[in-house]
């Protein structure tokens, strides 16, 4: 039996061996009987002969074989995955329609050929190089960049990242590149030369080895750098979430939002190391920074890709990445997260100090036990009555609950964009910044459109883009001084059919975010009367706390608009400050309700009140301290010598306004004999002498209600005239002089 079979192993390699004899020219045997073309498959054709001659040269099938009989079988296994290989790359140069791969095939056609011949091993030669093509790889880029970017996370998050950046890796191996022809079709001023050699590249050491077993085959992620990734990654990334987002009904609940939320945002941050020029990540030799106390185990963690489970993960229309969600769903399931789970964390998970050291246990502190067990169940969506969490916003929900819930489910997105020096945008960013300038034009009627559409294209400018649909619906144009520690925003609008959604307050906080991230920590911008309120909604004041030095000469100056300062505070994720706040509150409650049943001591009534008396004070009612109530603070002489300071001050500046040049119109109430509709358009009239009076009695017991009657004065004068009238520039020139006089007050 193994003397037939190896015959039969021999016939098949006998079309591409030659006769032993030097004088034969014919490079392989061939039948004499060759099949009818076109062939019949109802028809089977007859097996060959030792002794049939060769159609070419007329020396037997036995002679042409003759020279193999004693080759190791090893050897002749070989030779027949080669003779299949072969047959493989013949089916691929005859199917293939484009030219530039269709040559490719053909030239490892004829190598595999050549090797079978010469009975040799086969490697890709010639101007291609040898691999790995760039340093460093983008597996160790990644690597890196995830150590950078995270490393400084707790260890539960510290592993999704890790795994996700697994699951980009796995996509990329994955990942069929476009062709030189269709690349060149959307993707104008890229070199297109370097990216034909590295598509090239791709096919013969990476892609054909994958039904070739005779090249052998590299990881793209493991051969290729910088450059290839740089000239994939806009349309990878894109038809990646597309992908996502088409079958998230597939995935389970729990990886859902890991897939929808993380990874979206985990592409954002490795789209600026990609595309960045100044990127750490790409180094060769990258070191994590000493401020991070990373574990060993980050250190020597390998990132490898995720090996084929099952189906495809992203089986897209171009068979771009083979392996399913559910691949993805059970590599997250069974992530080194859930095997930490029993175990103890170590100090480096929870930044404390040592083992040595204990956390410092505050009086009245809540045993961490209880707070785990509320933490929980309000969570947990089965025991929250009304929750107002998950992926459709509640009824009282915050203000940015209903775009934080629709970016879950991946109907928006958020994407800074913008022009650029160094290379040419993609076709994506410009189709977007392009329908960014028709939002702020079509919003921002006062500003010329070539005025924002120069911005908006300045490469120094980035905006913030809103997209849904894959269109933008609304943006932040900003320009950031890093060296002066501020960041002025310059438009900022969200398209008319998309407004109280949420999604100005929603793109505030990415913004933000994005700051913290870049460690520029002040945003300053000129707001028009009808931006004010949204801007103070956002942590805006018009309380400048920054030292006018750092921003004079920076920032743009717009006529007839308000100068408006936002503080931010790094230690606060704001995309997710609301819903950190409502579970505070929640834990609060619970904790009261907790308090409450442990109680569950009953007090007779108060009868004080039957025998006349009108008040008793707060802390004489039964129980009212075992409840963890605590009496306040009652006035002491500093805070009657408070008052009195208060109202020392409050005189001087009323006393400078009343003696201003420009103050004349409002020294009294205005007389009906001088305007008689007066009283009709100004609801709540206000004067110098009526606040004279007020303070007098002691009505202001804040400076709040002081400064809001002296704007009330400014306000209905305003209201009531003209703006080309003296009365309104006197409102104007008396407002400047108090608001001054109130910072200087701020400073005492």
């Amino acid at each position: 039996m193994y003397i037939v079979n190896k015959i039969n192993d021999l016939c098949l390699v006998r079309l591409l061996i030659r006769y032993a004899e030097d004088s034969c020219k014919c490079n392989g045997w061939k039948n004499p009987n060759p099949p009818p073309t076109p062939t019949r498959v109802d028809l089977s054709q007859p097996l060959a002969n030792l002794t049939d001659p060769c159609r070419s040269c007329g020396h037997t099938l036995g002679a042409h074989i003759s020279h193999l009989h004693d080759i190791p079988e090893d050897e002749l296994n070989r030779l027949l995955c080669m003779v299949i290989d072969v047959e493989n790359l013949f089916m691929c140069v005859h199917k293939e329609e484009d030219a530039d791969t269709k040559q490719v095939y053909f030239y490892l056609f004829k190598l595999l050929r050549k090797g079978i011949l010469q009975m040799s091993n086969v490697t890709v030669e010639g101007p291609l190089g040898t691999p790995p093509f760039e340093k460093p790889s983008i597996g160790k880029a990644v690597l890196n960049f995830v150590l950078y970017k995270f490393g400084h996370l707790p260890q539960r998050e510290w592993q999704i990242m890790h795994d996700l950046a697994k699951m980009f890796l796995h996509c990329l191996n994955h990942w069929k590149l476009e062709t030189p022809t269709v690349k060149k079709q959307h993707s104008q001023g890229e070199d297109l030369a370097a990216y034909k050699v590295n598509y090239t590249r791709w096919l013969c050491y990476c892609q054909v080895p994958v039904f070739c077993d005779s090249l052998q085959k590299n990881d793209p992620t493991a051969v290729f750098g910088r450059t290839l990734l740089r000239s994939v990654f806009s349309v990878m990334r894109r038809q990646l979430l597309e992908k996502f987002r088409a079958e998230k009904d597939k995935m389970p609940p729990d990886k859902r939002t890991i897939v929808l939320t993380h990874f979206p945002r985990f592409l954002s941050m490795l789209e600026e190391e990609v595309y960045g020029e100044n990127s750490p990540v790409w180094d060769d030799d990258f070191t994590v920074p000493q401020s991070l106390s990373l574990g060993s185990s980050r250190l020597t963690s390998p990132l490898t890709p995720l090996t084929d489970r099952g189906d495809s993960l992203v089986a897209t229309a171009s068979s771009a990445v083979g392996s399913s969600l559910s691949s993805v769903s059970s590599m997250l399931s069974t992530s080194p997260t859930e095997e930490i789970s029993g175990e103890k964390r170590s100090p480096d998970d929870n930044g404390s100090v040592g083992t040595g050291v204990k956390k410092q246990k505050l009086a009245g502190d809540v045993p961490l036990e209880v707070l785990s067990q509320i933490v929980a169940t309000i969570s947990d969506p089965s025991a929250m009555l009304g929750p107002e969490g998950g992926l459709y916003p509640g009824t009282h929900s915050a203000r940015d609950e209903a775009a934080r819930c629709e970016e879950r489910r991946g109907v928006i997105e958020f994407h800074v964009v913008g022009n650029s020096f160094n290379r040419q945008p993609s076709k994506e960013t410009l189709l977007w910044l392009v329908g960014l300038q028709n939002v702020f034009s079509y919003q921002l009627p006062r500003m010329p459109k070539e005025y924002i559409s120069r911005l908006v294209f300045d490469p120094k400018h980035k905006t913030l883009a809103l997209v849904k649909d894959n269109k933008p619906i609304g943006g932040i144009c900003f320009r950031m001084f890093p060296t002066q520690n501020f960041t002025e925003i310059v438009f900022c609008a969200v398209t008319s059919n998309e407004q109280v959604k949420g999604y100005g307050t929603h793109l505030m906080n990415h913004i933000k975010d994005y700051h913290v991230k870049h460690s520029v920590l002040n945003f300053l911008t000129y707001a028009d009367e009808y931006a004010i309120g949204y801007f103070k909604k956002q942590g805006f004041s018009k309380d400048i706390r920054m030292q006018k030095s750092s921003y004079i000469g920076y920032i743009k100056d717009y006529e007839g608009a308000t100068l408006m300062h936002c503080a931010i505070n790094a230690r606060i994720q704001y995309t997710e400050f609301s819903t950190i706040i409502r579970k505070q509150k929640e834990i609060v409650k619970k904790l009261m309700e907790k308090k409450q049943t442990e109680i569950r001591k009953v007090y007779p009534g108060l009868k004080c009140f039957q025998e006349g008396v009108r008040q008793i004070p707060v802390e004489s009612i039964p129980g009212i301290r075992e409840t963890g109530w605590k009496p306040s603070l009652t006035k002491s002489e500093d805070a009657a010598a408070d008052a009195d300071h208060l109202q020392t001050q409050l005189k001087n500046i009323l006393t400078q306004v009343k003696n201003h040049a420009s103050s004349w119109p409002f020294q009294r109430p205005v007389e009906i004999s001088e305007a008689p509709d007066y009283y009709d358009h100004i609801k709540y009239p206000m004067d110098l002498r009526t606040m004279t009076e007020r303070l007098k009695s002691g009505y202001f017991s804040s400076k709040k209600l002081f400064i809001a009657d002296m704007m009330r004065i400014f306000t209905n004068c305003r209201t009531y005239n003209a703006p080309e009238t003296e009365y309104y520039k006197c409102a104007n020139t008396v407002e400047r002089f108090f608001l001054s006089k109130v910072k200087e007050f701020r400073k005492t």
